[in-house]
């Protein structure tokens, strides 16, 4: 019997389409893509092919723009916002414009062409990871900014144009609709509750176990109740924090090691699917720090969003969460550096 389950942050409905259930063997699967190592500009010796870097991880104390690191941060060559100018808007009868203003970064994880998250080692993940928090904590000293979006696309059909592990974020001059929904919502919980709508998520999926993925001292991963798609995938710290640049120092390899854990569950189960993951962050702007709680959203792309969702508002997922999460749990993550597939 299909169900409908209502999403308790955003109060939006989502058909869990029981009838027409699928295992992950019926979802197409991440088939290897051509490598374009051979002309990748992100590869290591190849500094030069992008713009000067904004920051790196070197161990040997090399110089910037030179071999010898394990992550860079480089400006987007072909950036949606530009760093340069101001905020002003301007209103045009109804119409409301202000300048494109921002920073687009590209964070590239690896020196290693073929070393995406699921099959890389945690230390490595962990720094690209202490990057993430050391841009998120350096845009946040711009005044003109209000809201930083991390994310990482892998896989072609995910709008991947590159093999290379890499990530992206864009530091935005206004809070975006998908962030103000997500704030009003825990806002709203905890008016009614007096708690955070993410603690108490995470008490019941402690206390459920069924769509619980995995978990370790810091962090958890899970399915949510009303997953909007097949296998979409929750990480939370379990200490409650509002923002991302919260993220202590001692919580890296910990967070690692479950990112790490579930992409490679994604990899293993689903056969390297491509997925986005987005960071969620308080803004920098507004006091959110009692009820807001930041997480990673993970999720497979399996199809595009069809006529009823574009219309009704409601989506349509063929996998129910407890089901993905069993199918999770039951796969075993690939040891690092054996498995190469698409990048981000």
């Amino acid at each position: 019997m299909p169900e409908l389950r209502k999403d308790p942050i955003f109060g939006r409905w989502v058909i869990i389409a029981t009838e027409r259930a699928q295992r992950p063997s019926d979802y197409a699967r991440g088939a290897p893509e051509a490598d374009a190592q051979e002309a990748c500009p992100f590869c290591e010796g190849r500094e030069a092919e992008t713009l000067p870097e904004i920051a790196a991880v070197r161990a040997n104390g090399s110089a910037p723009n030179t071999p010898g690191w394990q992550v860079r941060v480089v400006p987007h060559k072909y950036a949606v916002l530009r760093i340069e100018g101001a905020t002003d808007a301007t209103l045009s009868g109804m119409h409301l414009k202000m300048g494109g203003v921002g920073a687009h970064e590209v964070i590239i994880e690896s020196p290693r062409h073929d070393e995406h998250p699921a099959v890389m080692p945690p230390e490595q993940l962990a720094s690209a990871l202490w990057m993430y928090r050391e841009r998120y904590r350096d845009l946040n000293r711009d005044q003109r900014f209000k809201y930083l979006l991390l994310f990482r696309n892998h896989g072609r059909f995910a709008a991947a144009h590159v093999a290379h592990p890499i990530s992206q974020l864009i530091a935005l001059p206004i809070v975006p609709k998908r962030a103000s929904e997500e704030l009003e919502g825990a806002q709203r919980f905890f008016a009614r509750e007096g708690r955070c709508v993410f603690c108490d998520i995470i008490r019941q999926e402690q206390a459920e176990q069924t769509r619980l993925v995995c978990q370790n001292d810091d962090f958890i991963a899970f399915a949510p109740y009303a997953a909007w798609c097949p296998f979409e995938l929750w990480i939370l710290p379990k200490a409650h924090a509002a923002s991302f640049g919260q993220l202590g120092d001692e919580q890296i390899p910990s967070l690692a090691k479950i990112l790490r854990e579930a992409l490679g569950r994604y990899h293993a189960c689903l056969g390297n699917p491509p997925y986005h993951y987005v960071v969620h962050t308080a803004p920098y702007t507004g006091r959110a720090d009692h009820y807001y709680h930041w997480h990673i959203e993970a999720f497979p792309r399996f199809s595009l969003v069809a006529g009823f969702e574009s219309g009704s508002g409601f989506y349509i997922n063929t996998t129910p969460p407890e089901d993905a999460a069993r199918y999770l749990r039951e796969a075993v993550p690939p040891p690092a550096g054996t498995v190469h597939g698409r990048g981000a």
